[in-house]
């Protein structure tokens, strides 16, 4: 009896291999790996460790306060902070399916930092699933006005990471519908001054993210003009 309470379960010994693995030695070897063969440019973003994330398909000329009225008119909620305490409430939440309009979303990096705003839409009484945006700052400016870059998707569920076995959302593969929803959501909301789409904006068509999702896109980047 004494030797079995001093003895580890297996379940903890299997818990802390798969953690040391996930959140430490796999992000170390794919940090290298894609610092050398990751082509992320403005078009791709990329994950903490340097994995290709999301793409990159709507950009927004306007000043930051006139993004965060139109996308809050539009129904979108700003996206907490990660902490700890914001990671413990969507875990709970998302088990309980308690309603969370203003969830945590991952850190992903455009620019060489992490995103500057982030929204999501909720669906249904869970943060398992949602639709979410990120916006990056461009350092230059069109018509003496800010552009926001963003990537739109789709989280589909909560699961463990294709690609590293961390815990994660999965985004839906229909990138684009995502990109056209923030557009109508805007527009309907009388935001708009001007929108259209820039073609061949992703040479490629098809990818996957850091969790390994496949997603699909028809190469264009949306561009919005938004009213002063």
């Amino acid at each position: 009896m004494l030797r079995m309470k001093k003895s580890i379960p297996l379940f903890v010994v299997i818990l802390l291999v798969w953690a040391l693995a996930a959140y430490i030695l796999i992000p170390m070897i794919t940090r290298s790996f894609y610092r050398h063969h990751f082509n992320g440019g403005p078009r791709i973003t990329h994950t903490s460790d340097g994995h290709p994330g999301d793409p990159v398909n709507i950009a927004i000329e306007g000043e930051e306060a006139e993004l965060v009225r139109a996308m809050n008119k539009a129904g979108w909620y700003p996206a907490d902070p990660i902490t700890f305490d914001s990671s413990v409430r969507i875990a709970v939440d998302s088990v309980i399916k308690k309603p969370d309009d203003q969830a945590p979303v991952s850190s992903l990096f455009l620019f060489d930092r992490k995103q500057d705003l982030a929204f999501e839409l909720p669906i249904g009484d869970s943060p398992r699933q949602r639709h979410h945006v990120r916006f990056w700052r461009w350092d230059k400016l069109k018509d003496g006005r800010p552009v926001w870059f963003g990537s739109a998707t789709l989280d589909e569920r909560v699961g463990l990471s294709h690609a590293n076995a961390q815990v994660t959302h999965h985004i839906g593969p229909d990138v684009d519908a995502e990109r056209d929803l923030v557009m109508t959501g805007l527009k309907q909301a009388g935001f708009i001054q001007d929108e259209y789409y820039v073609t061949n904006f992703q040479s490629e068509h098809e990818g996957r993210n850091g969790g390994g999702d496949l997603w699909r896109t028809d190469g264009r980047l949306g561009a919005i003009i938004l009213k002063k």
